[in-house]
């Protein structure tokens, strides 16, 4: 049986009508999940927004080391952010598994964060909740296993695009 070929855009507004199906059918239950360094996290499908594969980057002189520069979305600049670099992790591998993560249109800012893959949709329901010290970090909130032991953080976009330091690109 031969494969139906399906293009690029189709399967954008395929995985697009998924997402808001999971929006509208599963509330707060359904979380994108996706990997940043070492790391695993979990976003609101109402704050994550859009998930683009990586664009050409356009560097910007002096500014910080996690700073990877401008992107052009359809005709709109995104400043893009290491999030594994930001936090102080490894640099993010720019391949063809890399992502952009735009973030900030819901909060009136045109940001991006580079990662290392998404990871699709989580069922937070089948994961358990985790008692973990506090972590300083503002962004980073509840903490879950899921059935394979697998540890994923919540991010918390509001707090992390109110963040000075995450707003302070250039170099000081």
């Amino acid at each position: 049986m031969a494969r139906k070929k399906i293009s690029l855009r189709e399967f954008q507004e395929s995985l697009g009508q998924r997402l808001i199906s999971a929006r509208a059918g599963q509330g707060t239950r359904a979380l994108l999940g996706v990997q940043a360094g070492r790391d695993y996290w979990l976003l609101n499908l109402a704050d994550s927004g859009e998930i683009v594969p990586l664009p050409p980057l356009t560097g910007v002189p002096l500014t910080r080391p996690w700073f990877c520069g401008m992107a052009n979305i359809r005709g709109t600049l995104y400043s893009v952010v290491d999030f594994s670099a930001f936090q102080g992790g490894e640099p993010t591998p720019q391949n063809a598994d890399s992502r952009l993560l735009i973030v900030g249109g819901r909060f009136g800012i045109n940001s991006a964060l580079l990662v290392n893959r998404t990871l699709g949709l989580r069922n937070i329901e089948q994961m358990t909740p985790r008692t973990a010290e506090t972590d300083p970090r503002p962004w980073v909130g509840e903490q879950y296993a899921d059935p394979q032991g697998g540890v994923w953080k919540r991010l918390k976009l509001r707090n992390l695009l109110g963040l000075p330091d995450f707003l302070e690109i250039g170099l000081s």
